[in-house]
């Protein structure tokens, strides 16, 4: 059998050979650099065999897919080492803070700076010892008696609530474990790794994107922290720790109350900001930023609204219409125009304009145009006192070049994202990113006549502006606020599920696409959109219906 490597070129293969076979023929003794492969824009774990004039291309720490092998793969050998040193108390995953992982213990155990150099050192032994990572098959009957049998509530409720006839598990000795998606061949994939001390938890860090593949880096994230530990006490309040419990209480027809409360709750929050705004008479500029698909046209509209039930008249801005003429936007590295950038801005006018405004000048704001792609007069003018806050929404918001000139005692800044409340189950989270894309494919197909594959295209430069204009700026912010809804990817599944399918595998996105809808697969959906309030964030993606 004969097979194409990229990077390397044809390759001469025995025909049961694996794509385990395969590296250690291509890479000899650097071999376990790599984690899978895609085949026609399809991953597959490296116990996959080939086929006759395949083009494989093997995936290392630095592609997206062999970055999440990575991670699942090192996940399973902390849980593994919690197993063996704790087998009382359940490792569980919660969320990124920057380049770590976060994990906890079950039933409020805390992981002290001892219980960590323990479970690191067992880490280096699990991964030295090179043990074999089996995927298996169980009927879903057996796959859930296993789990009954450790006590493994989590995942007995989501098995017991998706209509999946087999389930596939991972084998690693005797310990038997669900990961949504694939990891390497062994624990001896593992090559770089330290634990941090975090109480009440800890973090895994390892090389990624996040830390410039430098584990030595790392910036604590307190204020993303805060928010994380506000939405686990929403989670409680709803009596929800997992999706086995969400698709649950949807079979059960409880879904509306746990819709009422999670928008209840987001009235609740976005009062509480208002009030904090509103007892400080010194705030005149309320700037909110947040990457795509946060919500942060329908927030700023709802904080506007508490905001005059306190008396406020507030203004928006719209830093949109500040952009530069289109033939002076900057170009970016693939010789396009770089809209994403901050240097897309006219800063000296829109600083020297807020500059005016607080001093209790009128302006004339601008309105650019985006057809002719000019700045126009917009005949639009506005004066504000105290009893008037300029609100100004826009991704670079928070970054210090805006509003540089006026006192940090005048301005309070927001940073909205949709950090999602919900895993899986213990082992297996839910990626924020993957949430707000559903939400972006959502809107796109709705209201900017954009199919998921245009989503796509736009996604990746969507993804490098946040990296490198909103996420280096958000710990700036006065308070952050979680756009999440617990319940909001079963409803967004039925808008999205359809326009998936229709995508095969000639795309470059087809990846992508086959992760989306294995995730998205274990929803119990929600159909009644009727059920949505009003002024719910995710009316900004479903419109009204």
């Amino acid at each position: 059998m004969k097979v194409h490597v990229l990077g390397y070129g044809l390759l001469e293969a025995n025909d049961d050979d694996t794509l385990y076979d395969i590296s250690k023929k291509v890479y000899k003794e650097e071999y376990k650099r790599y984690l899978g492969a895609r085949i026609n824009n399809e991953v597959y774990p490296l116990f996959k065999s080939p086929k006759q004039d395949d083009t494989i291309e093997f995936l290392d720490l630095r592609d997206v897919d062999g970055y999440r092998i990575y991670t699942k793969t090192i996940s399973a050998c902390f849980i593994l080492a919690c197993k063996h040193l704790f087998p009382d108390n359940d490792a569980i995953i919660h969320h990124f803070l920057g380049p770590g992982l976060y994990f906890e213990f079950s039933n409020g155990k805390k992981i002290s700076f001892k219980d960590m150099q323990m479970i690191e050192e067992k880490m280096k032994e699990i991964i030295s010892m090179d043990l074999k990572i089996e995927r298996k098959e169980y009927d879903r009957n057996e796959a859930i008696k296993i789990f009954e049998e450790t006590n493994q509530v989590d995942k007995v409720m989501l098995f017991r609530s998706i209509n999946k006839a087999k389930i596939k598990l991972y084998n690693i000795g005797e310990f038997i474990d669900f990961f949504h998606g694939y990891l390497a061949p062994s624990t001896g994939y593992i090559s770089e790794f330290r634990l941090k001390y975090y109480y009440p938890g800890v973090l895994i860090l390892f090389p990624n994107r996040r830390n410039r593949f430098d584990i030595s880096l790392f910036e604590d994230q307190k204020k993303l922290a805060k928010i994380f530990e506000e939405s686990n006490d929403w989670l409680e309040i709803l009596s929800l720790s997992n999706l086995g419990a969400l698709n649950s209480e949807i079979l059960k027809g409880n879904i509306q109350e746990i819709i009422q409360i999670s928008e209840a709750l987001h009235e609740k929050r976005i009062a509480q900001i208002a009030d904090s705004i509103c007892n400080d008479r010194d705030i005149t500029i309320i700037l909110i930023s947040g990457p795509s698909s946060s919500g942060k046209t329908t927030f700023s509209k709802r904080l506007s609204t508490q905001l005059r039930v306190n008396g406020k008249r507030p203004v928006a801005i719209s830093m949109d219409d500040y952009f530069l003429d289109r033939d002076k936007t900057p170009i970016g590295s693939d010789g396009k125009p770089d809209f994403e950038s901050i240097r897309a801005l006219n800063l000296e006018r829109l600083n020297e304009d807020l500059i005016c405004l607080l001093e209790g000048e009128t302006i004339e704001l601008p309105l650019f145009n985006f057809i002719t792609g000019k700045s126009e007069k917009s005949g639009n003018y506005i004066k504000v006192d105290r009893e008037h806050p300029i609100i100004i929404e826009g991704i670079h918001a928070l970054n210090p070049r805006i509003a540089n000139e006026i006192p940090e005692k005048n301005k309070f800044k927001i940073y909205i994202s949709a950090l999602t409340q919900l895993n899986i189950d213990n082992h297996n989270r839910i990626s924020t990113t993957d949430t707000r894309l559903i939400r972006r494919m959502v809107r796109d197909i709705k209201f900017r006549g954009n199919d998921p594959l245009r989503t796509f295209d736009l996604w990746k430069g969507v993804r490098h502006g946040e990296e490198k204009f909103i996420f280096p700026f958000q710990e700036n912010a006065d308070i952050m606020f979680n756009s999440a809804l617990v319940y909001e990817l079963a409803l967004l599944k039925n808008y999205v599920l359809p326009l998936l399918y229709k995508i095969d595998s000639s795309s470059v996105y087809y990846s992508e696409v086959k992760k989306l809808i294995k995730f998205l697969d274990y929803f119990v959906p929600i159909t009644n959109t009727k059920m949505i309030p009003p002024n719910s964030l995710l009316r900004e993606f479903i419109g009204f219906e």
